[in-house]
């Protein structure tokens, strides 16, 4: 395979140790790996892509989605809602997918987050109706060509049991455990440059027991995955967590086992003082999830008390239900504008926020092979169009976040380009979306 040179770029941000900026820059890439970073780098031999006019970015990470409600976007029941209503008006519709519902709806999440410049994403599956099965989603990441990291969530205490979710859609936990170790054993690869690294992650305190959660610790520790759940999300969390427990989130989550470097939580809008020093201490992670927060009226979670105590910070789209889109780079901006908005004009950077959306969220998922350009990472390179009006008379390429576009003209995942022009290389995407909407229709009359 030739090797591919990206040439000539206004400004390439690498995110490096040094965070290099490079003007006029280059990167080259050979069996996906970045090789070079630099100006005038060698053509010869190479397969070159012109970025004149264009800035170069890391692929962006994302740490917390739920693929399969790309199916129930703006969904009128629960449109105006907070968390509790928002959950207990969509499960019976969940209730009635399919296993190719979350093969198709995985597939139209994953060319959204693409077009935005991501490269990376993360999945959290908790719901298992009708056969569905955590391949489902992994077979649709095979097929589009992103770098994946799907976690096999769970729901063990329905309503009758003091739970939110119906009993329908929750498991025995000694399932949950077994199908744990089935799709840990036929899928994660912890190798450098994996393309699929599959973790383990009860839904939430209000849906699993403590006996799950410490189980599920004990077993990702066994098995050597990361562990996923949300935590403190909105006061109603809060106010579960006190009355079910007799504590707050994060001394839960320590209690059990869920604090560390191989942990990450999703949400953390109301952690406090304290549980912001105890993810400090251990270096739990945050996907921090802006969109779906505001959609949801949770709150603006405290990432600039997070970053400055140095708590692992990664950014999260979240549903396409409770967002209800998945453009990572509408998230980090989204990011940088709410932690002004609470903290003051100099609270963040766009510089920050970016960093946030790339090497914080590599960070989040363990992937210290992610997240920037230089010799040795993975060729996960974002090139992003400058010349067209949406970043016009912009002094500051690097500021991207403030004016410029959205949606990437080109991604490499891994060295093999997936968007070229604006559009996805794997598969036919407009097709992939006249078939999501055929089978939202179906899923209407079935639910």
């Amino acid at each position: 395979m030739a090797d591919t040179l990206i040439q000539n770029a206004d400004l390439v941000l690498t995110m490096d140790d040094m965070r290099r900026a490079v003007p006029s820059g280059d990167v080259l890439m050979r069996d996906g790996r970045i090789v070079a970073v630099g100006p005038d780098l060698p053509a010869t031999g190479c397969t070159v892509v012109n970025a004149a006019g264009c800035l170069v970015t890391p692929g962006l990470v994302n740490t917390h989605h739920h693929l399969y409600q790309t199916m129930t976007r703006a969904v009128p029941a629960g449109q105006d809602a907070a968390l509790f209503g928002w959950l207990q008006a969509l499960y019976p519709i969940w209730s009635a997918m399919r296993p190719d519902d979350f093969f198709v709806s995985a597939q139209v999440g994953m060319a959204e987050l693409l077009l935005s410049g991501c490269t990376t994403t993360s999945d959290h599956l908790y719901l298992y109706p009708n056969g569905a099965r955590l391949e489902d989603t992994i077979h649709a990441a095979q097929e589009i060509g992103m770098r994946f990291h799907p976690t096999r969530g769970a729901m063990s205490i329905g309503e009758s049991a003091g739970g939110l979710p119906p009993d329908g859609l929750v498991e025995r936990e000694a399932d949950i455990l077994e199908d744990m170790i089935r799709v840990i054993y036929g899928f994660h690869d912890p190798r450098p440059g994996s393309m699929c690294r599959v973790g383990v992650a009860p839904c939430s305190p209000f849906s699993v027991s403590r006996e799950l959660m410490r189980d599920t610790a004990l077993l990702a520790r066994d098995k050597g995955v990361m562990m996923h759940t949300h935590l403190a999300e909105n006061d109603e969390d809060i106010a579960y967590s006190l009355e079910k427990f007799g504590m707050r989130p994060g001394q839960y989550a320590e209690d059990l086992g869920w604090t560390g470097p191989d942990v990450w939580h999703a949400h953390c809008v109301k952690l406090d003082a304290e549980e912001i020093s105890l993810f400090a201490r251990t270096q739990t992670g945050v996907a921090h999830c802006p969109c779906s927060n505001c959609r949801l009226a949770s709150g603006i979670a405290p990432v600039r008390a997070m970053r400055d105590a140095r708590v692992p910070v990664g950014l999260g789209v979240d549903g396409s239900a409770s967002n209800d889109a998945g453009n990572l780079m509408a998230e980090a901006r989204q990011t940088l504008l709410l932690q002004r908005l609470a903290y003051g004009a100099g609270a963040m950077s766009p510089g920050e926020a970016l960093e946030i959306a790339t090497l914080g969220g590599a960070q989040v998922l363990g992937r210290e092979d992610c997240g920037a350009l230089a010799p040795g990472k993975c060729a996960d390179v974002v090139i992003w169009d400058m010349g067209d009006v949406n970043a016009a008379g912009n002094w500051d390429p690097a500021a991207i976040l403030l004016a410029g576009p959205t949606l990437a003209r080109d991604v490499f995942v891994n060295g093999q380009q997936v968007v070229a022009e604006g559009r996805i290389t794997t598969l036919d995407q407009r097709a992939l979306a006249r078939r999501q909407n055929l089978q939202m229709r179906a899923l209407q009359e079935r639910a």
